[in-house]
């Protein structure tokens, strides 16, 4: 069996800024320290910081006074962020900076009287942090049937950002259902959809062609995962989304000669190792990395502040 493997694949930078953010923050106020929901959206590398002393909560309300808290990657409103200067919280902010570029757009296109369309999937925690960050009429797009029924104030102030872990498949054809009902429409300088979620599917795409099984190693609850299966599945290969090597399902292997192996934005190479051992192990196999670019990309960490802590 030949097993190949996408690139890019796994961790981003906002990613990596998120995770390294904790464990600067564990090692240098000491456990615990508290985040507002899970850091990125892979229970694997949620497991391993709790493990750590992350204590991961669903709301600012279930962390003592004074704790140092971390809102995730994903982002969070405005009114998060006021709640928690009320509760006395430490706070160091590992947003992504691409989506803090959403934000800024978003606010911007408000004071100046627009209606911000959010392209994205309601209830993800980026698109609530996002819609939290408007100080005016504000929108969230998921579908055409939202763009039929879609009322503004002004139909030539009108503007759109979408989330930024989005199916470029998707956000193309509800921006051109937004563009034949608002040809007016403000558009951003480039796309919201991130660098690594447009390599990702675009090798994804690429692979899926030539191989006979996809597994995209991701958990449930991560968006940009389970749109890497939702790509290869269009391209008609068998495609699975797993959290680990413990979800394969033996039966997909049965007729198999070429598996393509990718992992989410927030999934660590770890578990594609593990998959691949796995694999391995069922049959004699090659592994060989299919080309792709090499991604350069850095966010610098934020300076971590000299809190007052209070003894707990």
């Amino acid at each position: 069996m030949e097993i190949i493997l996408a690139k890019p694949r796994g961790f981003c930078a906002g990613v990596n800024r998120a995770i390294a953010i904790v464990n600067e923050a564990l090692r240098r106020y000491g456990a615990p320290v508290y985040v507002l929901h899970e850091i990125v959206h892979n229970t694997y590398v949620v497991n391993s910081l709790a493990d750590k002393g992350a204590v991961f909560v669903r709301s600012l309300d279930d962390i003592p006074t004074g704790s140092v808290t971390i809102f995730s990657a994903h982002g969070v409103s405005r009114a998060v962020e006021e709640q928690a200067r009320s509760l006395g919280l430490h706070v160091i902010d590992a947003t992504c900076p691409l989506v803090t570029r959403v934000h800024r757009r978003v606010a911007r296109l408000n004071k100046i009287g627009y209606d911000v369309l959010i392209i994205g999937h309601r209830r993800h925690p980026e698109v609530e942090g996002t819609c939290g960050r408007a100080v005016g009429r504000v929108h969230v797009i998921s579908n055409g049937d939202d763009v039929a029924e879609l009322r503004v104030a002004d139909r030539n102030r009108v503007g759109y950002v979408t989330q930024t872990t989005l199916s470029m498949d998707d956000a193309a054809l509800l921006i051109g259902l937004l563009k034949e009902k608002f040809p007016e429409i403000d558009i951003p300088d480039r796309t919201d959809i991130c660098y690594a979620t447009q390599n990702r599917q675009t090798a994804v795409r690429e692979l899926a062609g030539r191989v006979d099984l996809f597994l995209v190693v991701g958990s449930r609850n991560s968006s940009n995962s389970n749109r890497l299966r939702e790509v290869a599945a269009k391209q008609g290969v068998r495609a699975y989304l797993i959290d680990s090597r413990e979800e394969i399902d033996p039966a997909w292997l049965e007729g198999v000669r070429r598996v393509g192996i990718t992992a989410g934005a927030s999934a660590p190479e770890v578990l594609v190792e593990e998959v691949v051992d796995w694999l391995k192990k069922r049959q004699p196999s090659t592994v060989q990395e299919m080309d792709g670019p090499v991604e350069n990309t850095r966010f610098k960490l934020p300076e971590l502040p000299d809190f007052a802590l209070q003894e707990t």
